[in-house]
């Protein structure tokens, strides 16, 4: 119940009305007064005593106000303080378990060598003890008098002082000093105008992409079928449909493989017209009876689905895909549509992809775009969503509209058998099977179309782990490609245009430049000049551009404009490990061999949640329950076992290391009064720290 003002309307006096919103439910909207010039009048007067009254109960309105902001500060203070103690709770659990990335499991020992693996960190650690070690330096330099704003007015100063009036100290630092003018500044100098110039191109090509997606859309171009494509699929059953082949390859993904399956066998398509593959890698007993025992569900409502399973499992994916297409029942098929198993395509996506086949024998490929159904799950999965709806809405696009080629995405889409045939089918060589497929159908004259408009459901990896993983493997597959690859590509009959795009867009600029300036340019060679501040980055290189491209890479996900600081950092961070694959991938380094499925969480959206529901209260009908039990029985044995290898929040040496080496270069910039590089390297640094200490996606209990 608000409290009663009734003297309000006694007192004459007139101020200035100020409305404040009170938010505590004891009170409701209030009017206060402000003074006017008659409170700061000193009079005898009668009225002065209720003006006394008056300003008496202003000043009690007026505490209210405060009590209520001084309230709400203490909640903002609260929640801060318990954000910082569950982060302090969370750094603590990462250092009590002593969990790090140089653990290695079975695979990893035999893919990858230990010696090959450390010396990346070990370069980075050097780094850091040297950094550290100038900046104390640097530090006493600075308080025995030595300024650091104006590096040639120290030169002159250090030659035309005698040398007998200097201590040790500055003798020392004045060697420094000329050292590093004379045999360092100009290296460093050179090697960061190199990455400038990189990095100037790169950005050029993204204002290209972008300024190209922008006229698809004023234009509204799009890929349309032939009219009677349509027509025939609108005519029933004796209308256009080719015999299509669907694949689902699959390795130990339990979390998912109901969904999948129950999506591709509610494809609308004619029975008779397409057989669904299940391809199942597992070498997990249970999830291979599961996989099974649901094939046989759908077996008995009528669809065409096999199971197949592979004793000799090589290759990977690859493999997979290339022992199903070896059945010798392929060869009635026309197409052949994949998706992996976190995929849940629409009933009507054969409708919209297989039509642009029709009278169009060039076309080799139909990819449509990804949906994701946790993009909002955390902070990683978020800013996962940025990177790869600028790849689908800009790069893609763009790439299949204007020169009909682009790098398969692996999933999400239909090819011609004949164009997988002539051009030499899935091959190992690689952890990019997808791209290297692309590529060699490119080289044959195939031309590929890019749906925006049709999309697939999937989900994004909610782990830091999964996703450093993932990003490993799709940063070296494509240089180990680009060493295979290149002979053929100068040999082939394409246009020069078609190689210039291939070899200097495609891969050079695309897969190698931009990993490797990204890194080098941000994390070495700007801490660097810290230490070196003869030679310097400009402002517009450090800040400007950055967030340029940055507004650019947000535009196809406007919604997620609140993100773009958090996701320029974290594009940084990433490049370390970008980099190292890159680099494994180019010198055929063990790592670049490692293929390791990415762990999914088994999400799915709520209309396909209804749809499984649905589905499984007809199953139920015909279905097994001994069976079942028995299936459950194991499931349940099997998870205890796995209590012990439960996951893990892990901490990451590399990124930790690259944390302290930049926030050691932005406290060395406070010296130099360097503000711009300054707080880019402190919020680098914390961004590292955060990566690090794996506080940015899925946090394990």
């Amino acid at each position: 119940m608000a409290p009663s003002f009734d003297w309000w309307a006694k007192d004459s006096h007139k101020g200035t009305p100020v409305v404040v919103k009170m938010e505590n439910p004891n009170w409701s909207m209030v009017e206060l007064e402000g003074p006017s010039e008659e409170d700061f009048l000193i009079t005898d007067s009668p009225s002065r005593l209720g003006r006394d009254k008056s300003r008496n109960k202003n000043a009690k309105q007026l505490t209210w106000v405060l009590l209520l902001k001084a309230h709400k500060a203490a909640g903002c203070l609260t929640s801060i303080a318990t954000t910082m103690l569950s982060l302090g709770s969370a750094i603590k659990r990462r250092i009590h378990s002593g969990r790090t990335d140089t653990e290695t499991t079975d695979i990893d020992r035999e893919n990858e060598n230990p010696t090959v693996k450390t010396r990346f960190y070990t370069s980075i650690k050097i780094f850091l003890w040297m950094s550290v070690l100038l900046l104390g330096f640097e530090i006493a330099a600075y308080f025995k008098g030595w300024h650091f704003g104006a590096p040639h007015l120290q030169l002159q100063y250090l030659l035309a002082t005698p040398f007998g009036f200097k201590d040790i100290f500055d003798s020392l630092y004045s060697r420094w000093v000329l050292f590093r003018v004379e045999y360092l500044a100009p290296p460093l100098q050179f090697l960061a105008n190199a990455c400038i110039v990189l990095f100037l191109i790169q950005s050029i090509d993204r204002l290209v992409l972008c300024l190209g997606c922008f006229w698809i859309r004023f234009k509204n171009i799009k890929p349309i079928p032939k009219q009677d494509a349509v027509a025939d699929l609108e005519s029933g059953e004796n209308g256009f449909f080719p015999m299509v082949l669907v694949q689902i390859p699959m390795c130990n993904e339990k979390e998912v493989y109901q969904q999948s399956i129950a999506a591709v066998c509610n494809l609308d398509w004619p029975k008779s017209k397409f057989l669904i593959q299940i391809l199942d890698d597992s070498d997990d007993p249970t999830t291979q009876l599961l996989i099974k025992e649901e094939v046989h569900k759908w077996q008995q409502e009528g669809a065409r689905i096999l199971y197949r399973h592979r004793v000799i499992r090589d290759g990977y994916k690859a493999g997979n895909l290339k022992s199903a297409m070896n059945c010798s029942y392929v060869k009635d098929y026309e197409y052949v549509a994949i998706f992996d198993a976190d995929f849940q395509p629409t009933p009507d996506f054969l409708k919209k992809t297989v039509p642009h086949f029709k009278d169009n024998e060039e076309i080799g490929l139909v990819q449509a775009r990804w949906s994701f159904v946790n993009k909002d799950e955390n902070l990683l999965t978020r800013l996962q969503n940025i990177n790869l709806a600028f790849h689908f809405e800009v790069e893609q696009q763009v790439n299949g509209t204007f020169i009909n080629f682009f790098g398969f995405n692996g999933t999400a889409g239909v090819w011609r058998i004949k164009a997988l045939e002539e051009s030499g089918g899935w091959l190992e060589r690689t952890t990019v099977e997808d791209m290297d497929i692309a590529v060699r159908a490119h080289l044959h004259g195939w031309k590929f179309i890019f749906l925006n408009d049709v999309e697939c459901q999937c989900e994004l990896p909610e782990s830091y782990e999964a996703y450093r993983k993932q990003q490993h493997r799709w940063h070296s597959g494509p240089m180990q490609l680009f060493r295979l690859c290149l002979p053929d590509i100068i040999r082939s009959k394409i246009s020069i245009w078609k190689k210039f795009n291939m070899i200097f867009l495609f891969f050079l600029l695309r897969k190698l430049i931009l990993p490797f300036y990204s890194f080098t340019l941000f994390c070495i060679i700007l801490p660097m000049t810290m230490f070196i501040p003869e030679a310097e980055l400009p402002a517009w290189v450090v800040c400007y551009i950055p967030a340029t491209m940055s507004f650019l890479n947000i535009l196809p996900a406007p919604k997620s404009f609140p993100f773009i600081v958090p996701y320029l950092l974290f594009e940084n961070t990433m490049s370390v490990t970008k980099f190292n694959a890159m680099i494994s991938g180019l010198f055929q380094l063990g790592s670049a061999y490692e293929w390791v499925v990415t762990k999914k969480s088994g999400r799915s959206s709520e209309g396909d949640l209804v749809s499984l529901v649905q589905k499984e209260t007809k199953h139920q009908r015909g279905s097994s329950e001994p069976n079942l039990d028995e299936l459950k029985e194991e499931i349940m044995q099997q998870d205890q076992k796995a209590k012990k290898k439960r996951k893990h929040n892990r901490i990451y040496m590399k990124e930790l290391a690259l944390a302290f080496l930049l926030l050691t270069a932005s406290a060395r910039s406070l010296l130099s009064a360097q503000g711009i590089h300054f707080y880019f390297l402190l919020f680098q640094g914390i961004s590292f720290l955060l990566v690090g200490l794996d506080l940015i996606g899925e946090q394990v209990q």
